[in-house]
């Protein structure tokens, strides 16, 4: 199905698609910029980098997404990858320097580009068998799942505001229930300082020299491509199509995707990817009754990322002032959905539960080996054991 307009096609209303867009930008930053940050953090970026790193995602994420859907006149939303922020936030401690951690990022951009340019590997990429991919992700993500829980034993009366705030939220409205919970652990934040605060409101990008460090490229830049592919682009692709948006080109929004990424790495930035949630809002009815014309939402989603990134500065600096005990328990309600559904789909093939099992369980246990993560052993582990199961079993016979 061709959703492409028609040059003598009279243009229909803006403000459906301008909204579905807002919606779309305000949704994606509120409900995981505070995972973001708390990733830049764990790799070692110091405030002012990790204000750097969210405004050169909301930039990369603007640029390619305005450009590619003026090209092709298709809805493409691109967002940062919030499995591969989970990524960092699980890797706290093991990168050495943020420089190590840019490298990794880096080596995630090229590897993007190349399966753009390189149709064979898309196709491998997408062959990675599903209850990996999924046992993957929810190995990644249990860890941060248990913060909530960690948070009320070290802070019971603060954390347990922030989850029974969530909680009811969740019920009433879902969609605001990260943003107020992690307004509320400001708050607890703020009525602790003696006086003001004081924020920084000038956003600035800051370079970071990148650092090739054959570990950390190994056990954090392959894992973040992996789960950035299997995580986000690929789901982006499926529900694009799902929508009736079959001509979409696969190779040129790898490319972008890529290309964003590795600028935005020169800064901070870890990976921009097409959006799987966003691509629901922008891309489907709420985005206008003429689909040829949702591609503006597109354009008005990536306005309004730019327009959150030059608020990037005070941002970092409240979440960096609270609590790192109630960020990182924000950042697990979060996440919750996601690890949710990870383990559905890697326990939804009844015959490959032990292959996923196996990758959850490697992923989970924090595995350091010949100084490589446990997101890449476990990768290694599921496609290992999922090879040797699927092989069919060679007969008995039966001797005398």
């Amino acid at each position: 199905m061709d959703h492409r307009p028609s040059r003598h096609r009279r243009p229909g209303g803006l403000t459906r698609p301008v909204s579905a867009g807002a919606v779309a930008a305000v949704t994606g930053f509120a409900s995981s910029f505070v995972l973001v940050l708390a990733g830049f953090t764990a790799v070692g970026a110091s405030p002012r980098q990790a204000a750097s790193g969210l405004l050169a995602l909301c930039l990369a994420q603007c640029a390619v997404a305005c450009l590619l859907s003026w090209r092709t006149r298709l809805p493409l939303s691109f967002v940062w990858s919030t499995p591969g922020a989970a990524l960092l936030v699980a890797a706290q401690g093991r990168t050495g320097s943020i420089e190590a951690a840019v490298g990794a990022f880096l080596l995630c951009a090229l590897l993007v580009v190349v399966t753009g340019a390189w149709p064979a590997l898309a196709r491998l990429v997408r062959r990675v068998p599903t209850p990996v991919a999924g046992a993957l992700l929810a190995g990644v993500l249990f860890p941060l799942c248990l913060a909530p829980v960690t948070a009320v034993g070290a802070r019971p009366l603060a954390a347990a505001c922030v989850v029974l705030v969530w909680l009811a939220l969740r019920r009433l409205a879902p969609a605001a229930a990260v943003p107020a919970a992690m307004v509320l652990a400001l708050g607890f934040t703020v009525a602790g300082l003696p006086g003001p605060a004081s924020l920084p409101w000038t956003p600035h990008l800051v370079p970071v020299v990148p650092a090739l460090d054959p570990f950390v490229l190994v056990s954090l830049g392959v894992p973040l491509y992996v789960v950035t592919m299997a995580g986000q682009n690929i789901p982006g692709f499926t529900i694009l199509e799902t929508l009736g948006y079959r001509d979409v080109p696969t190779g040129r929004v790898l490319l972008g995707a890529g290309l964003g990424s590795g600028a935005a790495a020169l800064f901070g930035g870890h990976a921009v990817n097409l959006s799987a949630l966003a691509a629901g809002i922008i891309a489907g009815p709420g985005a206008g009754r003429d689909p040829s014309r949702r591609w503006i939402a597109a354009l008005a989603g990536g306005a309004g990322y730019l327009l959150l990134g030059l608020l990037a500065a005070p941002i970092a600096a409240l979440v960096g002032d609270t609590d790192p005990v109630l960020v990182e328990a924000v950042a697990g309600l979060a996440l919750l959905d996601s690890f949710v559904g990870g383990l559905v789909s890697a326990l939804a093939d009844a015959a490959h539960r032990l292959t996923a099992g196996l990758t959850f369980a490697v992923v989970a246990s924090g595995l350091t080996f010949a100084g490589v993560g446990s997101a890449f052993w476990g990768l290694v582990a599921g496609l290992a054991v999922f090879a040797w199961t699927s092989r069919p079993a060679a007969p008995l016979t039966a001797r005398g």
